[in-house]
């Protein structure tokens, strides 16, 4: 893997030498950002993979709804469809993409869920068609400069911390380390819940080197599993797990501690299921007939598309829901939000 960095490293030059340059054209206003009058929030990362957006944008949705007009903006990765789209009901994940779509399914009653390339359009299109919109929070936009948010959170894995990692193609960032700068908050996510203030102060220590601004921890909370097909009556001992997300090591360690995991259909991030995936569960069912499917709120959404509802329901599926925690000063994060929302 070293050897590999090694190789890879004057790739990675030549991207910083093309990132960096972009960055310095939009710092020094020669690349126009356009702003908006009403609060833009940004959740984003510097690193390619996840990093715990989805379920800190529903933080924020938890947060806001219920006293401001919120809307969603993504750019609907994975979607077969293409420019501005309001999510409605006959929508899936095939025409929103994956985050959207969950969005859509979870708070599509009181929120605006929206998808579009590009974002500085979008936005006026949203208010076109939402007037009453208070607030917009746009989900993965750290590198989408041509929007100026309001608050730019930015996120950090726990377990893959944007400094001690290389540019692309020899690391995972997506831009220099210098480009945390832009955060005016900083989240690092899926730790462990036993985390001590010794390497909370010593993790801080580190992003400081890169930004002064807020540092928070949170962790994940797994809930309890929900039935997805008929069939899905009582989760047994064993387990067979579908996952296509960009790591799923920490949920594999969690269910490991409580169920026999006795196969992990591991797809990468954001993966389209095809009839032949359906045929590979069925086969698996009939290896271990007595075992329960297990997959993810972020996968559930597509496995249950219209394509696929009927091969589904012969599965005895389910998912497990999580939500965002945080470990300490939590309410010190709601502050800066809501105090955001009087100034902007």
């Amino acid at each position: 893997m070293i050897l590999l960095r090694i190789l890879l490293y004057p790739m990675a030059m030549a991207y910083n030498f093309i990132t960096g340059l972009r960055n310095r054209l939009y710092d020094r206003g020669l690349k126009p950002s356009v702003t908006f009058e009403l609060p833009v929030i940004n959740v984003g990362n510097l690193t390619v993979g996840g990093t715990g957006k989805t379920p800190l944008i529903e933080y924020l949705i938890r947060l806001l709804a219920p006293n401001h007009k919120v809307a969603t903006l993504s750019r609907g990765y994975g979607r077969n469809t293409t420019g501005f789209r309001i999510a409605s009901p006959t929508d899936n994940a095939g025409t929103l993409g994956d985050e959207p779509t969950q969005f859509y399914q979870k708070y599509g009653d009181r929120v605006t869920v929206a998808v579009g390339e590009e974002r500085a359009l979008a936005i006026p299109n949203i208010l076109q068609d939402h007037p009453d919109t208070e607030i917009i929070l746009l989900d993965d936009a750290y590198q989408h400069r041509k929007v100026r948010p309001s608050l730019n959170i930015l996120l950090s894995d726990y377990n893959r911390p944007f400094y001690d990692d290389l540019l692309l193609p020899a690391g995972r960032l997506r831009e220099s380390r210098q480009g945390a700068a832009r955060a005016d908050v900083v989240v690092v996510t899926k730790c462990p819940p036993e985390i001590t203030d010794d390497e909370m102060m010593e993790i801080d220590q580190h992003v400081r080197r890169y930004v002064g601004k807020p540092v928070f921890f949170t962790h994940v909370r797994y809930g309890n599993p929900m039935p997805v097909t008929a069939r899905a009556q009582k989760l047994g001992d064993e387990v067979v797990l579908i996952t296509g997300i960009a790591n799923a090591k920490p949920l594999v360690h969690y269910l490991k501690q409580t169920f026999n995991l006795v196969r992990h259909f591991d797809f990468t991030d954001h993966h389209t299921y095809r009839a032949s995936d359906l045929e590979d569960f069925t086969s698996a069912l009939k290896a271990h007939p007595k075992a329960s499917f297990l997959t993810t709120e972020k996968d559930k959404v597509k496995l249950v598309s219209p394509a696929f509802r009927e091969a589904i329901e012969k599965i005895p599926l389910f998912y497990l829901p999580i939500e965002v925690e945080f470990i300490k000063n939590g309410q010190d994060f709601d502050e800066i939000v809501l105090n955001h929302l009087k100034r902007a």
